[in-house]
C-alpha cells in the first residue's frame, strides 16, 4: 500500500501538533509498504536533524511566499507566539496559506495520482475541521481526513478567560462552514477521523457514514510507562501544560493556598506562557514558595521523568480538545484530577481518575482542593486509579496500536474490509 500523507505541520522539535504529526508519521511508516510525507520547507531543518522520517520519503514544499507573511500577521495579532494565546486568529489567517500548500501538493503529484501510483491520500494536519481540503475533491484515489479535533464551545462561566485568550474570533467560528472547499471536503472524503463526541457533533450530518471516532492523542510507551512507586510522606502533585488562561493553572495554586493538608506536600508546574508572571506573583503572595515550584518549559523526556516520579496529575483545563498530556500522565500510572469537559472528560472515567463537574472558578478551586486532599491522604486509592489509568492508556493509545487502527481504515476505504472500523474494538493491552 502506497500512501501520500499531507502534513502541513510536522516538526519533531516543536510542541503540540507539529511534534504529534512527526510521531504519527514515524509510526505509520512501519505499517504500510510505502509512505511519502509532504510538508512545508520550514520543517526541513529539524526533520533532517532527526534523520528524516526513517523508512519514508519526505518532500519539502517551499510555500514561504504565502505562509510567512500570514504567520507574521497572526503572531502580531496574537501578541507574539510566545504568549501561546489567540490560536483561532492563527487558524483563520492560515486558511489561504493552507490552500496554497495543497495546490502545490496537487501540482507536484497530480500525474502520479492520476496514474494510480498512490492507493490513498491522507491529510493528517492541520487537525482543525475549520480548514478544508481541496485535495478531497481533486484526488482520484480514496481520500482520508483527520484525525480532526474541534467544535468544543467555551464554557459560559469563563468569558473573562476567553477574552484574555484573545479568542473573540471563536464567536464567529461557524462561518468556516461557508468557506470555499468546505462542503466538498466532507462530501468527497472516503473516511473522516474525528476525535471525541464534540468534534463529531460539529461535522455535517450528511457525513456520518464516513466518520470514525478516532482520538488523535497517542503515547510512546518507551517514554511514558508505569514505574514502581514507593510510599512517601511528601506526595508530589504535577501540572504539565502551557500557562495560558483556558488551562486555568491558578486553580491548583489556589487549592494549595486554601489547604494546610496540601501544603504539607508539593506542587510542580511544568510549562510556560502568558500567565507565568501572574502565577509567580500568586505563589509569592500566598507564601507558597516552599511547596510550589514553577519549572518553566521542560523537554518531552523530562516531562516523562516528572510523571514517573510524581503521584497525582492535576489538570484544570476548561477547554481541552485532545488532552494528550492527560493520556501521558495516565500511561505513567498517575491518578488524574481533571475537568469533566472535552477531551479530559472523555479520557478519564470514575475507575481511572477524578472528574470535576464544570462550574465557575470558585467551584473548581473547592472541588480540586477536596479531590487532591483525599488523594494525598489515600495511597491505596491513588494506586488503584493509577493502575486502571495505565491499562486504559496503553491498551488504546500507544502509537503502534493507533497505526494498526489507521491501516484498518485504509483497508476499509480501499474495499478490502467490509465492516467499518471501530477504534474501540479489538484493542489489546501490551
Amino acid at each position: 500500500m502506497r500512501v501520500l500523507l499531507l502534513a502541513f505541520e510536522c516538526n519533531p522539535e516543536w510542541y503540540s501538533l507539529p511534534a504529534w504529526a512527526y510521531r504519527y508519521a514515524e509510526t505509520l511508516v512501519d505499517h504500510v509498504d510505502d509512505l511519502v510525507v509532504v510538508t512545508q520547507i520550514q520543517n526541513r531543518e529539524n526533520i533532517e536533524k532527526h534523520g528524516g522520517i526513517k523508512g519514508a520519503k519526505v518532500i519539502f514544499l517551499d510555500v514561504e511566499l504565502v505562509v510567512r507573511p500570514l504567520e507574521k500577521l497572526a503572531a502580531f495579532l496574537m501578541g507574539g507566539h510566545k504568549k501561546n494565546i489567540g490560536w483561532t486568529i492563527y487558524r483563520a489567517l492560515i486558511y489561504p496559506a493552507y490552500l496554497y500548500f495543497e495546490w502545490a501538493v496537487w501540482r507536484q503529484f497530480k500525474t502520479e495520482l492520476k496514474q494510480g501510483k498512490f492507493d490513498v491520500v491522507h491529510r493528517l494536519t492541520p487537525m482543525t475541521p475549520t480548514l478544508p481540503s481541496p485535495m478531497a475533491a481533486w484526488s482520484p484515489v480514496p481520500f482520508v481526513l483527520g484525525p480532526l479535533n474541534g467544535g468544543l464551545r467555551w464554557p459560559k462561566q469563563f468569558a473573562v478567560e476567553q477574552s484574555r485568550e484573545r479568542e473573540w474570533l471563536s464567536n464567529f467560528r461557524d462561518f468556516y462552514k461557508v468557506l470555499p472547499y468546505q462542503q466538498s471536503t466532507y462530501r468527497k472524503a472516503n473516511a473522516i477521523l474525528a476525535a471525541f463526541d464534540h468534534t463529531i457533533a460539529d461535522l455535517p450530518s450528511s457525513s456520518q457514514e464516513q466518520i470514525i471516532n478516532f482520538p488523535e492523542v497517542g503515547i510512546d510507551p518507551t517514554l511514558f510507562n508505569l514505574p514502581v512507586r514507593e510510599l512517601k510522606e511528601k506526595v508530589t502533585v504535577l501540572y504539565v501544560g502551557r500557562l495560558v488562561p483556558y488551562k486555568m493553572p491558578e486553580v491548583v495554586i489556589q487549592a494549595f493556598a486554601s489547604s494546610k493538608i496540601l501544603q504539607q506536600h508539593q506542587l510542580l508546574m511544568a510549562g510556560d506562557g502568558a500567565e507565568r508572571e501572574r502565577l509567580e506573583a500568586l505563589v509569592q503572595q500566598e507564601d507558597l514558595g516552599d511547596c510550589i515550584q514553577l519549572l518553566g518549559n521542560v523537554p518531552h523526556e523530562k516531562v516523562s521523568q516528572l510523571m514517573r516520579e510524581a503521584d497525582i496529575f492535576a489538570f484544570p483545563s476548561i477547554r481541552e480538545l485532545g488532552a494528550g498530556v492527560v493520556i501521558e500522565a495516565m500511561a505513567c500510572g498517575l491518578a488524574c484530577v481533571v475537568m469533566d469537559y472535552g477531551g479530559c472528560g472523555a479520557l478519564v472515567d470514575a475507575d481511572r481518575g477524578v472528574k470535576i463537574p464544570m462550574g465557575d472558578k470558585a467551584h473548581m478551586v473547592k472541588s480540586f482542593t477536596k479531590a487532591l486532599e483525599e488523594l494525598v491522604q489515600d495511597p491505596g486509592c491513588r494506586a488503584k486509579l493509577g493502575q486502571a489509568a495505565y491499562e486504559h492508556a496503553i491498551g488504546h493509545y500507544s502509537w503502534d496500536i493507533k497505526a494498526q487502527k489507521n491501516v484498518e481504515i485504509y483497508h476499509w476505504v480501499l474495499g478490502k474490509e467490509d465492516q467499518k472500523p471501530n477504534f474501540w474494538k479489538t484493542l489489546r493491552v501490551d
